[in-house]
C-alpha cells in the first residue's frame, strides 16, 4: 500500500509573537500549511489554508481580526492553484479533515466542492452556537457551504487500516484534531496543527494566547508527546524555522 504526504504553503500571516508563544514579544511571520494525503482510497486534505478573498480586502473577510494579523497571500498559492500544479482537479478530492474550523485552515474548503468533511463532533457544534462562535473567533463563512459532514469523536481511522487516523487534541479550540498519516516507509507523521503551533510549543509546553481550554491544550501536548516518544514525526502547526526544513508540493513527506 502507498499513502503519499504532500505539504503545501497556501499563504503566511503576520502577528504577534507573543499570540502564539504567551508572553514573548516583537512580530512573527508564519506559514498557513495543508496537506495532501494520496491513499489507494480516496484523496484527502488536511485543512485548506486560506480564503482567496484575503488577498484583497482582509477585513471584509475576517472582520476585527484584521486588527491583529495581515496577511502574505498571492494568486497561485490558494489550495485549488497548489493542487491544479500537481495535475489534481480539485472536485477530485474525496475528504478534507479540517483540524478545527479557524479562518487560516478552512478558508480554501469552498474550493473542493465534492469532499466528504470530518470534523470533531464537539468542534462543529461549537461553530453553529453563536456565542461559541464569538469566543472562537470562527467564522462560518469560511465552513459553512453544503458539504457532506462527518461528525467523529475521538480517533477515526478514515480507512479502516491504521494508514490515516484522527488523534483528537481539544484544548487550542473546543474541537481541535490532528492528524496521523502512516506513510510507504513504515514511518508515522503527525499534523500537530494548532495543538502545537512551535516547536518550542512542544518542547516547552510553552502555550499559546489563543486557546479555549489550557488544561486540554497541555493533555494534549502530552499526547503528541508521547505519539513523538513512540517514534513519530510531528509537524508543527506554524513554526517559520521548522517550516524551512520540510519538503513542500510537488515533493513529497518521506
Amino acid at each position: 500500500m502507498t499513502v503519499k504526504l504532500i505539504a503545501m504553503t497556501c499563504g503566511w500571516i503576520n502577528g504577534d509573537l507573543g499570540v502564539f508563544l504567551a508572553g514573548e514579544t516583537g512580530q512573527i511571520r508564519i506559514p498557513v500549511p495543508a496537506y495532501l494525503i494520496e491513499h489507494p482510497k480516496g484523496r484527502v486534505l488536511f485543512d485548506t489554508g486560506l480564503h482567496p478573498d484575503t488577498q484583497g480586502d482582509l477585513r471584509h473577510r475576517v472582520g476585527s481580526l484584521a486588527d491583529a494579523f495581515s496577511v502574505v497571500f498571492r494568486p497561485g498559492e490558494e489550495i485549488e492553484a497548489r493542487l491544479e500544479a500537481l495535475d489534481i482537479a480539485p472536485e477530485s478530492i474525496d475528504y478534507i479533515v479540517n483540524s478545527h474550523l479557524h479562518w487560516d485552515h478552512t478558508g480554501g474548503n469552498e474550493l473542493i466542492p465534492n469532499a466528504k468533511v470530518i470534523i470533531q463532533k464537539r468542534e462543529w457544534e461549537a461553530g453553529h452556537v453563536a456565542e461559541l462562535i464569538e469566543a472562537n473567533s470562527f467564522i462560518p463563512a469560511n465552513y459553512d457551504h453544503g458539504h457532506q459532514v462527518m461528525q467523529i469523536d475521538g480517533e477515526h481511522d478514515l480507512f479502516g487500516d491504521g494508514s490515516v487516523v484522527t488523534v483528537p487534541t481539544y484544548g487550542h479550540t473546543p474541537g481541535h484534531q490532528s492528524l496521523k498519516v502512516r506513510l510507504q516507509s513504515g514511518g508515522e507523521v503527525v499534523m500537530a496543527a494548532d495543538a502545537c503551533y512551535m516547536r518550542k510549543t512542544l518542547e516547552d509546553l510553552h502555550l499559546p494566547t489563543i486557546l479555549s481550554d489550557a488544561e486540554q491544550m497541555t493533555a494534549s501536548l502530552m499526547t503528541l508527546r508521547k505519539l513523538q516518544t513512540a517514534g513519530a514525526r510531528i509537524l508543527f502547526g506554524h513554526d517559520p524555522e521548522f517550516w524551512r526544513s520540510v519538503p513542500r508540493a510537488p515533493l513529497e513527506i518521506t
